[in-house]
């Protein structure tokens, strides 16, 4: 069994979403031995955004050195995405949304042909059957119900993207309101450790 595991956060040690993606992980190869985890870092090895010289190259532009470097990396990303039985995403919210790192490695896997096509009746996901969790932390809190959930745009992009893709197994680790004093902080990270023990059962 292959699990990927997706960082990116640009806080380093300090991140919440970090600390719970491996946390998460860690669950996993509690309960898998034989777990094959591949790690990939967007931060600090971050994957070139979405250009038209991409798109050039994909229907065989030359390209030169550069861009045929990420080019590879790209292609390497979508390989080991599609590899995995389980993908595990550290995703924080940044103004709302994603972090930029993270929508360019979702850009780059997300292939007509390859991760979704489009059929008679629409668009067709073909990464059917993967596990999802998305290791997600907020500064405030934006889940449903609350005065400002109307402005999640994290979450429901995630959701949204990655079942395009025909992913519909995905499970929110969600650590919120960490910028909302200590107590709330540890409260909030506790609650999610308590969530993440649960992928054991």
């Amino acid at each position: 069994m292959k699990l990927l595991h997706v960082d990116s956060s640009i806080l380093g040690p300090g991140s919440v979403s970090r600390h719970l993606s491996a946390e998460v992980v860690a669950t996993f190869q509690g309960s898998h031995p034989d777990l094959d985890v591949i790690r990939l870092d967007l931060a600090s090895t971050p994957i070139g955004h979405l250009t038209a010289a991409h798109l050039a190259a994909a229907q065989g532009a030359p390209v030169d050195d550069a861009l045929k470097a990420d080019v590879a990396m790209g292609q390497t990303a979508l390989e080991t995405f599609l590899a995995a039985d389980i993908v595990v995403v550290g995703a924080p919210m940044y103004n709302f949304g994603v972090p930029s790192q993270l929508k360019a490695w979702i850009d780059r896997i997300s292939i007509a042909g390859k991760t979704f096509r489009y059929g008679e009746q629409g668009p067709v996901g073909l990464c059917g059957g993967k596990k999802l969790i998305i290791a997600s932390s907020r500064g405030g809190v934006y889940s449903e119900g609350s005065p400002t959930a109307l402005f999640d745009h994290q979450e429901t992009y995630l959701r949204a993207a990655f079942g395009f893709l025909g992913i519909t197994a995905i499970t929110f680790i969600r650590a919120e309101g960490v910028a909302m004093g200590e107590e709330a902080r540890n409260a909030a990270i506790a609650s999610a450790k308590k969530e993440t023990a649960a992928l054991a059962a």
